[in-house]
């Protein structure tokens, strides 16, 4: 393959990343309006949503309620399977251990973050759980889709907390 193809392919890719990633941006923003830590998700298959979730920790009392969890659980209902081939999860920030673990478990073929943590990302930052080649599985990863929407977003939702205080 060419350069040229390369990146013709890298473009073409790009427009659906970020189209999906503007769903899992919009559960982020519900989140948020519930105060909780705005984080979103959705997980595609064969080019459609099957899943979408938003943080719920605050809602829920409970602290496994990351979107990624829920949307994992939502996404193996409707596909009636824990194993979760061909499905991509899109989600706006680096996931945690136990959300990289879980992505692991559930075969995910590929997951797409917004952007990195620094504290507890576990999917390159931190760790790199979903590509470790001592466990069973890997995922494929590409980072950085809309960054900015997604850092902004949570820049702003702890500025705001801090303010309140």
């Amino acid at each position: 393959m060419s350069q040229l193809e390369s990146q013709n392919d890298s473009v073409f890719n790009a427009r659906p990343d970020e189209r999906f990633m503007q769903a899992a941006i919009r559960q982020a923003l519900i989140a948020q309006e519930n105060g909780d830590v705005p984080i979103g998700c959705i997980i595609v298959h064969q080019g459609q949503i099957i899943a979408k979730a938003y943080n719920e920790r605050e809602q829920l009392c409970d602290p496994t309620a990351h979107a990624e969890i829920l949307a994992i659980t939502a996404a193996s209902q409707h596909l009636e399977s824990w194993r979760l081939h061909n499905c991509t999860i899109y989600v706006t920030l680096e996931p945690c251990p136990m959300c990289a673990g879980a992505l692991v478990l559930a075969r995910m073929e590929r997951l797409v973050y917004g952007c990195s943590d620094p504290k507890t990302g576990s999917c390159g930052s931190l760790y790199n759980i979903v590509q470790d080649p001592r466990l069973n599985h890997r995922l494929e990863v590409t980072s950085g889709v809309l960054e900015n929407e997604c850092s902004a977003m949570l820049s702003d939702f702890f500025r705001q907390k801090r303010e309140k205080k």
